[in-house]
């Protein structure tokens, strides 16, 4: 996210003369008048950072009494002409419902589970890969010396594209996605077939938002560590990893581990590729203010920064498409 921030600010001040401020910690923060002012000096330094300057939270307006109308209201109040909402899809649905207010707004898409629909890739999805990546490559060797079974658990809520990318880049065993429902039986099946033929460890791969089925739930259930919602409706996910790695020992006999990658996959440096995508979005996303643009959010179409509806780009979760998941297939086992 530095990286969008600190292109909307170096092309907002030196090529259009605006002042940009920085909303803090989201939508909270602009429920409660709460910004500050960006310059060249405050976004100098902050491309290698990981996370916000600004910070974020899940804050919804629209779980807020009046959240719509204080919002309108603080905008005028701080004399803001316009937005620019950096997010996924929670962020994105506010971002569209001020538009339809009559909110001047532009959206950019940030989110490590890489499912927004208008977007090819979102930033900080190349990074999570390669940290999930080198995570499962550690564990490796882990797993070929200890004759273990290990279950390493990564993000995405409703798509699998962290799992199906770390998991081909770093040679997995197995790779689960909320798009295919787990039948744990086939997973022990391969797992099996691995040791009949002498290699008696496995590395599987699965995503947070992955589903079990049962004989008497087809359609698979997920697994979540509270079932509170949040303001955006979502459970909290989590403890698949654990659930497998037990149910795969009791079946197979073999001994398995888990392991929860969870936060690691936000953390740290960004790779190039995030830099320089979140510095396109940021200029594009500027580009778009000053065009008049609003209600649009930036996304990335083969090598090209675009532009679309919001309500377009948000419609419905962006999933892993088959052939994707053929190649990760031809390696199971």
């Amino acid at each position: 996210m530095n990286a969008v921030i600190r292109a909307v600010v170096r092309k907002g001040i030196t090529a259009y003369g605006d002042e940009v401020f920085g909303i803090l910690e989201g939508w909270k923060g602009l429920l409660k008048g709460q910004t500050e002012r960006l310059d060249l000096n405050k976004v100098s330094g902050i491309l290698h950072r990981g996370g916000t300057i600004i910070k974020t939270s899940r804050t919804n307006p629209y779980k807020e009494e009046n959240g719509e109308k204080v919002i309108i209201q603080q905008l005028q109040k701080l004399g803001l002409d316009a937005i620019i909402a950096v997010g996924g899809e929670d962020t994105l649905g506010v971002a569209s419902r001020l538009h339809q207010a009559g909110v001047k707004v532009v959206g950019v898409p940030k989110t490590i589970d890489n499912d927004v629909s208008g977007t090819d890739y979102s930033f900080g999805f190349d990074t999570a890969v390669n940290i999930a990546m080198e995570a499962i490559d550690r564990l490796h060797s882990t797993a070929e010396s200890h004759n273990r079974v290990i279950v390493v658990e990564v993000m995405g809520r409703h798509a699998g594209w962290i799992a199906v990318h770390s998991g081909i880049a770093a040679g997995a065993d197995v790779i689960l996605i909320p798009e295919k429902p787990v039948d744990l039986d086939q997973v022990c099946q391969v797992i099996k077939k691995r040791h009949d033929r002498g290699r008696d460890f496995s590395l599987v791969v699965v995503a947070e938002g992955a589903k079990i089925t049962s004989e008497q739930d087809k359609d698979g259930r997920i697994v979540v560590q509270r079932r509170e919602l949040d303001q955006f409706g979502h459970v909290r996910l989590g403890g698949i990893g654990q659930v497998l790695a037990e149910e795969i020992e009791k079946r197979t006999g073999y001994e398995a581990r888990y392991v929860i990658l969870g936060y690691i996959q936000r953390g740290g440096s960004p790779t190039a590729f995030d830099r320089v995508l979140g510095t396109r979005f940021g200029i594009a996303a500027i580009d778009l203010v000053h065009r008049g643009e609003f209600g649009k959010v930036v996304c990335l179409r083969g090598n090209s920064i675009l532009s679309m509806p919001i309500a377009d780009a948000i419609g419905k979760p962006k999933l892993v498409d088959q052939e994707l998941f053929n190649v990760a297939q031809a390696f199971f086992g």
